[in-house]
């Protein structure tokens, strides 16, 4: 059989399904961690901030090697790293001396991983030879959407009818996906994108081009369009549970149901009504509607008094997130011509870097407010905000330049 594009892209959608699951799967045994391992919530803070710092290293290095790297070779090791930290949590904490040390080992595996899967999947899938690009890359990015909800609706149902002491046995379950992804990323066709072949003979060039890149004011806007959908995205995403569990008084199962979960469901549905749609839509124009509805959804959050409607309102903020950070790509490649892979891993670090700043300022604001997440979500809609700000500005200036 002949593989084509078409192949590339379900391969792609694999690799988000496993960043998903490197992200989303171990914080639900977090509870489980402290129990059989006597391990501190100050321990696992440490393995959050760890898998946090090793994907922005990933990114850091993807950023200025990307071009020398066989693209095939990477993302397949990507793939193995993530069966490999998923399957560790079975086994290594309980065979090395010690069980922190184990789960760290862990954590990092799974975060080199997922980072470099989340610089390569875009630039894969943009290089396919294909037609609507915006709406391929929307809907690439709604794989990660649904697979952060299915771990957590899957994982729950498993906890409940086979029991949370068998969490081994889902963990190597799981492991499913990652090694799919690698056998599959082993037989499809890699397109390249414009601008990375010459960067992979001529270093010289190439370190030039990431200078220009860098000193480029639309690729600054981009970067901080990115680091502001990260925030945007993650502010809400990692605080909904404790909102609506600590805040709002709701239970646990409930809270996660119209909290993290619908807003993981809503955000998947976002990027496929884009991807349906996009010829239809101005994909500038569309990003700042929902930049908008982003910060009417905080505000809805923070001030309903009403639980039920502030869980919608978290809910819907899934909904208006969903478009940005593939949009962001989309835009940037619109604009920035043969930048290749390097862009898109400078700006998955840009990304990343919102999704550690958005939930640690909600955190820090809550903490000094004595932990009152509503102040945090009325702050959190600064970044929002400043998409709105700079993409009016932007399209003020093409007109200026059209006109």
């Amino acid at each position: 059989m002949s593989l084509g594009p078409k192949h590339t892209k379900r391969a792609a959608y694999i690799g988000y399904l496993t960043q998903a699951l490197t992200i989303n799967f171990v914080p639900l045994l977090f509870i489980t961690f402290t129990n059989i391992y006597d391990i501190s919530l100050a321990k696992i803070s440490l393995l959050i901030a760890v898998s946090f710092t090793t994907q922005l290293l990933t990114d850091a290095f993807e950023a200025k090697f990307a071009s020398r790297l066989n693209t095939r070779a990477t993302i397949i090791t990507a793939h193995i790293l993530a069966v490999a930290g998923i399957t560790g949590y079975a086994y290594l904490p309980d065979i090395l001396p010690s069980h922190f040390l184990g789960l760290l080992i862990c954590v990092v595996l799974s975060a080199v991983g997922a980072g470099i899967i989340e610089v390569l999947i875009s630039p894969i899938v943009e290089a396919c030879p294909t037609d609507g690009k915006s709406a391929q890359m929307s809907l690439l990015h709604s794989f990660y959407s649904w697979g952060q909800a299915a771990v957590v609706l899957l994982s729950t149902v498993f906890f409940h009818f086979i029991g949370i002491e068998h969490w081994r046995i889902l963990s190597c379950l799981w492991a499913i996906i990652p090694a799919l992804g690698a056998i599959a990323f082993a037989a499809v066709p890699i397109y390249s994108l414009e601008g990375d072949g010459e960067n992979k003979t001529e270093n010289t060039d190439s370190r030039s081009k990431h200078s220009s890149l860098l000193k480029s004011s639309a690729f600054v806007l981009f970067f901080i369009l990115m680091l502001c959908a990260g925030a945007a995205e993650q502010a809400m995403s990692q605080w909904a549970s404790t909102f609506a569990e600590s805040g709002l008084g709701v239970s646990k199962a409930f809270g996660d149901l119209l909290g993290p979960c619908a807003f993981a469901i809503l955000m998947g549905s976002a990027r496929v009504i884009y991807a349906k749609f996009s010829e239809k839509f101005d994909l500038r124009r569309f990003i700042i509607v929902s930049s908008v509805l982003c910060v009417l959804s905080y505000f809805i959050a923070a001030l309903s008094p009403n639980p039920v409607v502030s869980l919608v309102g978290c809910a819907l903020c899934g909904f208006s997130v969903g478009i940005m950070w593939p949009g962001t790509y989309s835009l940037a490649t619109q604009t920035i011509k043969g930048a290749g892979m390097r862009m898109f891993a400078l700006l998955a670090l840009g990304g990343d870097l919102g999704c550690v700043a958005g939930p640690s300022l909600a955190g820090w604001v809550a903490g000094f407010f004595g932990d009152d997440l509503k102040i945090s979500f009325l702050l959190s809609a600064i970044f929002p905000l400043t998409i709105i700000v700079i993409l009016l500005c932007q399209g003020r200036k093409r007109k200026n330049k059209t006109s």
